[in-house]
């Protein structure tokens, strides 16, 4: 009897240690896994309920062992993030036992089933939508650029404090930029083309604020979409400066290969609900100089950008951009003492995975120190991600089959302190 007893003891002990959906998985579900495992977002199904996620129960085993999902790359402890969606090794191994347990759903509570929203606007409903006036049939090819000009239809100037684009056609959009011109330019170039939009390979090709037109040219952007973004809010404080007379230049390079078909992709915008006295800039650290000769598994490219001595800066956010060949990057900043503060490092890149990292604590940027971009490419034939074949030698270039070497910087000025009229212009 006391066999039997001790038995039946540990077998209830089991039973209450084994973790359920319902009060285990849901919430990790709910927080890591939905944000891209909803309907008509970028997952290939959707994880909204216990019958949803359990038919995928291996499959969710296997990518989260081998941990390939969830899709957050960033290294830990070189960097720290808003909105990490990365599992902790208590919640993969919670997941892994579930599954290894039969992946029992357990006694329903209200809140443990929570579906994902359905909205594909992730902040809610935005204060403007800009969308292309009619879809553009995308043609048969590799890298096709085309820029469609957005009115956006101001009374007054705003300040923007988080963006979201939408792709139309997730499958041949391949990334957005968002240029501002307040020129008029855009539109005469549309004008010249049939059909909507016009090409614009290699930059949205007019003269942007303070510089000659170029795709490296962000000070007059209001950044963009890639795959795997998600969309935040900037700090309190920070805003894009969107003028009233400005056209939204939406730049998408599309990959359709053998999948043509017609896109319409648009834009949503939330304006600042707080007073502005920072304005966010991009600014690029890149290296266009480079050759990847073939059969090179680890060839390392590096770029950088000093800080001049009057100025001083602030990075609220990171963008690492490299192509199909890039196998890691790493973005950091080297003092005037030669000591470095980590921006991020990703060892582990992947193309269709990329993001617009938002720093949990803004980095210093301090006058005459140097941003650092280091890029790792492997282009042997070992590399499964390798479009070349033959293999030959890849530099840099705005097709999916060039390469680049770059750390977007979202950067505020120090010394920049906005007059009261401009700071308050969303009221």
């Amino acid at each position: 009897m006391k066999r039997i007893a001790a038995f039946l003891l540990i077998t209830a002990a089991a039973a209450i240690a084994q973790p359920t959906y319902s009060k285990d998985v849901a919430p990790i579900i709910t927080e890591k896994c939905q944000r891209c495992h909803r309907p008509n977002d970028i997952a290939p199904f959707v994880m909204s309920s216990y019958q949803d996620t359990s038919i995928w129960a291996e499959d969710i085993a296997r990518v989260i062992k081998a941990k390939i999902m969830p899709p957050w790359k960033p290294v830990d402890g070189f960097g720290e993030f808003r909105d990490n969606f990365g599992l902790t090794e208590t919640e993969r191994n919670t997941l892994l036992d579930w599954v290894a347990a039969g992946a029992p759903q357990g006694e329903a509570t209200p809140g443990s089933e929570t579906p994902p929203p359905a909205s594909e606007w992730e902040l809610g409903e935005p204060d403007r939508v800009l969308t292309m006036a009619e879809p553009f049939n995308v043609p048969r090819g590799k890298d096709i650029y085309r820029c469609f000009v957005l009115p956006v239809g101001l009374d007054a100037d705003k300040w923007v404090d988080a963006v979201q684009v939408v792709p139309g056609n997730r499958a041949v959009v391949h990334h957005v930029i968002l240029y501002l011109d307040s020129t008029g330019q855009a539109e005469k170039l549309d004008a010249k083309e049939d059909g909507p939009g016009y090409t614009c390979f290699g930059g949205p090709g007019v003269e942007l604020e303070g510089s000659s037109a170029s795709t490296l040219d962000f000070f007059s952007s209001l950044g963009g979409w890639v795959p795997g973004a998600r969309t935040l809010r900037f700090p309190e404080g920070i805003g894009m400066y969107l003028n009233k007379d400005a056209r939204v230049i939406m730049q998408v390079h599309y990959y359709p290969g053998g999948r043509p078909g017609p896109d319409q992709t648009k834009v949503g915008i939330y304006y600042s609900q707080k007073p502005v006295n920072k304005r966010l800039r991009y600014i690029p650290v890149l290296n266009t100089g480079f050759k990847i000769p073939p059969g090179a598994a680890t060839h390392e490219v590096k770029a950088s950008m000093d800080i001049p001595f009057f100025i001083s800066a602030t990075a609220w956010q990171v963008v690492p951009h490299m192509h199909l060949l890039g196998r890691k990057i790493k973005v950091e900043v080297e003092k005037k003492d030669k000591t470095f503060d980590p921006l991020i490092y990703i060892d582990n890149w992947d193309f269709n995975w990329q993001n617009f990292y938002m720093f949990q604590k803004p980095v210093s940027l301090p006058s005459q120190s140097t941003v650092r971009v280091t890029c790792t490419f492997d282009n042997s034939a070992d590399n499964p991600k390798n479009p070349s074949n033959p293999l030959k030698t890849v530099g840099w270039g705005e097709g999916t089959e060039d390469e680049m070497c770059i750390g977007f910087l979202g950067v505020t000025f120090d010394q920049e302190n906005l007059l009261p009229s401009r700071a308050a212009v969303n009221k």
